[in-house]
């Protein structure tokens, strides 16, 4: 089951993230920016255990930020990291957003959904507002994705 997230989710959020930043599959979050912002996560909830969890995070006027993907480890290739990333999809096509991009290490995963590699110059708000803050800028391997919707 999908869900938004709760306050009573949030350590397991971090938990859940954290795990897949010490194996540098993404970037760290910490329980204050998990807190701020809550109410852009969901969460995939299996006999009452979070096993996944993503955000979608409001970037500009026209343009929004799937971020925090993570899948417990034993739950990964069945589908539900793939079902987190259309929820934050349809959300964002629900508020109006018409771009929705990704910083990944992993961008055959976006691929397979439709988006495209682009080159991160081509992301300005999100370079000038979070990757100059990011201990590993101007050095990040991250590759930048995006879709129209």
């Amino acid at each position: 089951m999908i869900r938004k997230a709760k306050l009573e989710d949030v350590k397991k959020i971090h938990h859940l993230i954290m795990a897949s930043a010490k194996a540098n599959e993404l970037l760290p979050r910490s329980l204050h920016e998990i807190y701020e912002d809550l109410r852009d996560f969901f969460v995939y909830e299996e006999d009452g255990k979070i096993i996944g969890v993503s955000a979608i995070h409001v970037c500009w006027e026209d343009l929004a930020e799937i971020r925090s993907l993570a899948v417990t480890e034993e739950y990964r290739m069945k589908g539900i990291g793939k079902i987190l990333v259309q929820r934050c999809l349809e959300d964002a096509k629900d508020i109006g957003i018409s771009r929705v991009f990704a910083l990944t290490y992993h961008p055959d995963f976006f691929e397979k959904m439709g988006f495209k590699r682009v080159d991160k110059s081509k992301l300005p708000q999100k370079i000038w507002g979070d990757c100059l803050k990011c201990p590993k800028f101007p050095e990040c391997n991250e590759v930048a994705v995006i879709k129209k919707l």
